[in-house]
């Protein structure tokens, strides 16, 4: 689990004369106001903090819980807000005392020098400002109450310096940049020089009180409560901008099995240690949510329900423990359809690290191959279920790097056997057996004795419902050889093809006394006992 950073600041030497700075700067506020604002906020994160931490100092995930920026949440999930509570959380008690010791400070200057109303516009501004700038630096968990600190500094940096030229100068005097200036400096040292500091935050922080302090004015000038709105709805604006920003999808390609899949921009490459394509948002308990992509060689085409079928019995049994939590409930294996070709659909419920987890799993046939995409999202974050649907939505499939490679040999070297041979055979093999049928039979014409090419003939043509022509060419392979394996293997496609299972066994058991360990021979096996298997269907000629 990743610790979360933290907008605020650790215990250095330096820090005990920049908060004796800050001090001086508090006391001198002027009228002697109590700073009822100041001291409500620091009572309520106070609070909070107790409350979160009752068993302890508080993990990501409970961070995360009560209102953390976390990046996937707030750009897949539209959970906005987070960038303004995350400024009253915090990640330890040290943490939180540094933080309300300086804030105590500033926050006291800066109430006691301008109207309430633009005291919580700074406020407002520097908090959004802070947790903005840090999603657009980093999507990870980020909490802590130092970008106010940074935009109540930002803030009198401004108003001191005006003060020293006007008609005030003697009341705002206190308030010059050589008093506060040595503390930011410090302060930024500081962050830029420690671990787990959130410097994109205190940079947001400290550039939106500079802004609001030019725009602002000191409870000497009268009201503005317009000006107050405004900067409020700005900020808005701009973290808004960030967010969508942020929240740009990308696609990505595995060329070498030719699928395209578009992801949200912060999701990143995981290692599930299975050599498959894994995707995640970062997140490790709650909120966590997941793709996995992978190709499965089957052998034969199919529908892909037995891989869906196998996926079910092995990694989804109620109550086992898998890599993405332990089975709750699941469904049975149904038809369904993905980016236009037909699929085998699994929905779960997992009990995963971060709490209540659906799965949904789809089996896409493609020749000999079946794609297995795997999609996990957490069920307290229901927008997630629409992340999933664009996910989905968006599959491609494309034409793999392999089959693009044949097609350019047989381009470069025409009339020539192998190429177009080889094209062929990529052809069928990736689910186009009606396309493989020409270049496969071109081939055969150029090199009529080689028996490879006529077997995969004939398999092009029964696997694009040319039985009649499958059956000449599995012939005409066993006249070329009458021993080999694929020629004996063809005719048991042959007999299957027509429906001649008693046909088909004889068949099968003579090329098994040929070679008993041949893997085409055991993959006639398999698509033989499925069709003995079948409902309706006994091994004799029909």
């Amino acid at each position: 689990m990743y610790p979360p950073r933290t907008t605020g600041f650790f215990a250095h030497p330096r820090v005990r004369k920049a908060l004796l700075s800050i001090g001086r700067l508090a006391g001198k506020g002027g009228e002697g106001r109590v700073p009822g604002l100041t001291i409500a906020l620091i009572a309520a994160q106070a609070i909070l903090y107790t409350w979160v931490a009752s068993g302890g100092p508080p993990g990501v995930e409970a961070l995360i819980h009560w209102g953390a920026k976390s990046g996937p949440l707030v750009t897949d999930a539209g959970q906005g807000w987070r960038l303004l509570t995350a400024n009253l959380l915090h990640r330890d008690a040290l943490h939180l005392g540094l933080n309300l010791l300086v804030f105590a400070g500033v926050g006291t200057a800066v109430e006691r020098s301008c109207r309430w109303w633009d005291y919580v516009a700074l406020l407002a501004v520097s908090g959004l400002a802070t947790m903005a700038g840090s999603l657009w630096w980093s999507p990870t968990v980020s909490v802590g109450a130092s970008g106010w600190v940074f935009g109540c500094v930002g803030a009198l940096l401004v108003l001191g310096r005006r003060a020293r030229t006007g008609a005030k100068s003697a009341r705002m005097g206190w308030f010059s940049g050589e008093n506060a200036l040595p503390t930011v400096l410090v302060f930024l040292w500081l962050g830029w020089t420690s671990v787990g500091v959130d410097n994109a935050g205190h940079m947001g922080g400290l550039m939106a009180g500079l802004l609001v302090g030019v725009l602002l004015r000191s409870r000497a000038w009268g009201p503005g409560g317009f000006r107050a709105v405004a900067l409020v709805g700005l900020a808005v604006l701009g973290a808004a901008v960030v967010v969508t920003e942020r929240s740009r999808w990308r696609v990505e390609h595995d060329d070498g099995f030719g699928v395209a899949v578009s992801l949200p921009d912060g999701w990143r490459r995981e290692e599930d240690g299975q050599e498959r394509r894994a995707f995640s948002n970062g997140l490790k308990g709650l909120g966590r949510a997941t793709l996995t992509a992978e190709a499965i060689e089957a052998g034969e085409p199919g529908d892909g329900s037995a891989q869906a079928q196998h996926f079910l019995d092995a990694s989804l049994v109620p109550g086992r423990a898998g890599p993405e939590g332990r089975t709750v409930s699941v469904g049975a294996v149904e038809p369904a359809s993905l980016g236009g070709r037909p699929a085998q659909r699994i929905r779960a419920e997992l009990d995963g690290v971060g709490g209540r987890t659906h799965l949904v799993a789809w089996f896409v046939p493609r020749g000999e191959w079946v794609y297995r995409l795997v999609f996990t999202w957490p069920q307290a974050y229901p927008a997630y279920a629409r992340v999933m649907e664009r996910m989905t939505a968006d599959v491609r499939f494309e034409e793999p790097a392999s089959l693009r490679v044949a097609r350019a040999r047989a381009l470069l070297v025409p009339g020539v056997a192998g190429p177009l041979r080889e094209l062929g055979h990529a052809l069928r093999r990736w689910g186009l057996p009606a396309d493989a049928v020409e270049p496969l039979a071109s081939a055969v014409r150029l090199a009529p004795t080689q028996v490879d090419t006529r077997v995969e003939l004939a398999r092009a043509y029964f696997e694009s419902g040319q039985v009649e022509a499958g059956c000449h060419s599995a012939a005409e392979a066993r006249v070329y050889g009458p021993s080999d394996t694929g020629a004996l293997e063809a005719g048991v496609r042959c007999a299957l093809a027509q429906g001649d299972t008693a046909g088909a066994l004889l068949r099968l058991e003579e090329a098994r006394r040929v070679d008993p360990r041949d893997a085409r021979l055991r993959a006639a096996e398999g698509a033989l006992k499925a069709a003995v298997e079948a409902p309706g269907l006994s091994p004799q000629r029909r």
